[in-house]
């Protein structure tokens, strides 16, 4: 990111967009300076948009964030784990899958799991 070439600034510009929502590129974001042309050039791709970004939805339509906790709606069959994740269970600081809308990541009774948004209310 810290090059002088144009198009590898582009690049840095672009990918960490894309990994925004890991928390972390926000600083390194907040660092980079491009002068005006090649900041438009990196806008013209449309990857800092948010129109495009990926929102994970809970089951009430409510905006989930990583860290977040959520509590499940559903009794879940855990495939693998041979265990039922049952409704009313808490899960405490998930991490939304980047590439899904419709995955988070999280943890019940020390298992590491994926859950579908939709069997998921957020929690205060």
């Amino acid at each position: 990111m810290w090059s002088t070439v144009p198009a590898v600034q582009v690049m840095s510009w672009i990918m960490l967009h894309r990994l925004k929502s890991e928390g972390w590129p926000q600083a390194l974001l907040d660092m980079l300076y491009l002068d005006e042309e090649t900041q438009k050039w990196a806008e013209a791709t449309g990857e800092g948009s948010d129109e495009e970004a990926i929102k994970h939805i809970d089951s009430n339509g409510i905006l989930l964030q990583n860290g977040d906790s959520v509590v499940l709606i559903k009794d879940l069959n855990v495939k693998g784990a041979n265990f039922t994740a049952k409704r009313g269970a808490h899960v405490r600081r998930i991490t939304l899958v980047h590439d899904n809308a419709e995955h988070i990541e999280g943890k019940i009774d020390g298992q590491h799991i994926v859950i579908l948004t939709k069997f998921v209310k957020k929690s205060n």
